[in-house]
């Protein structure tokens, strides 16, 4: 008798052996070789094209925030675009809904940036909390007061207030859970770059990133020099292969970051040719 398999049981098995075997990809960096030590980036690093094809929103993050740029020059947490996240799974509603579920089981936080653009960073909440306290340890060095006040946006806002912003009275509201606010209190957390003021309604803040800023003039310069580099191109276009080899000279934001981005944007689409995978620039 011919043995009757479950549609759906398949298809979930295939979901987990695939998603296992995304999650062995995303460990390769941290992978030891038989020596017992640290393999280089260059021994287990996969090529971008095996990069750009995730069926889980967590396993592409993990992965992007692994392979992030060491930048010496901004003492940053390891943050990734949504737009790059459009770039590795290709469903844009189901990043979506798996981002917001992350978001709200506290696993990741999303930032507004800056950029004068619609640019969205996702960092993870250890990361981000781990920076909070090296600014509080550096302050206590220099024997600062009021200390206190990082400790209240930690256990107070940043653990019930998801959202990317907070207006002026909620925020006092959930400090005042740990002492009394005042102004220089707020004045403390613009400071140090944990907020900024939204400039369309001053009552209102953008939760923020300190030290990211350092890195909005070479994400826009990447941008336009990657951009740029294509244009010229005969066809607008390059092999992956060949394109992610270059070097960037205006953005210590290396090429995988940017190409990644301008995928997931819609200003660089990928086709497959029998010689490898091309990039080209969009001409919507």
């Amino acid at each position: 008798m011919n043995k009757v398999t479950n549609p759906e049981t398949s298809a979930t098995g295939a979901k987990k052996r695939r998603r296992e075997k995304e999650e062995e990809q995303v460990g390769c960096s941290h992978a030891e070789n038989e020596d017992g030590g640290i393999l280089s980036e260059d021994q287990c690093l996969l090529s971008l094209q095996d990069e750009l094809n995730f069926s889980d929103t967590s396993v592409a993050l993990r992965m992007m925030r692994s392979q992030f740029p060491r930048i010496d020059q901004a003492s940053v947490p390891p943050f990734i675009l949504q737009s790059q996240l459009y770039s590795s799974v290709n469903d844009r509603t189901q990043v979506d809904r798996e981002l917001e579920c992350l978001r709200r089981d506290k696993v990741v936080r999303v930032f507004k940036l800056n950029t004068g653009q619609d640019d969205h960073a996702i960092i993870f909440l250890d990361d981000y909390l781990n920076q909070v306290d090296r600014i509080v340890k550096r302050m206590e060095e220099k024997k600062q007061s009021d200390v206190e006040v990082f400790k209240w946006f930690k256990g107070h806002v940043l653990d019930s207030k998801l959202e990317p912003s907070i207006g002026h009275d909620e925020l006092c509201s959930l400090l005042s859970l740990g002492g009394k606010v005042k102004d220089a209190h707020i004045t403390l957390l613009i400071n140090a770059g944990l907020l900024t003021r939204q400039l369309i309604d001053p009552d209102m803040y953008w939760f923020a990133v300190p030290s990211i800023g350092k890195l909005w003039k070479g994400l826009l310069q990447g941008r336009n020099e990657l951009l740029s580099l294509l244009k010229r191109r005969r066809h607008k276009e390059m092999f992956l292969a060949d394109l992610e080899k270059r070097r960037l000279r205006f953005s210590p934001l290396d090429m995988r970051f940017h190409i990644r981005d301008l995928i997931g944007s819609g200003h660089l689409k990928t086709f497959q040719t029998t010689s490898g995978l091309v990039v080209r620039v969009s001409r919507d």
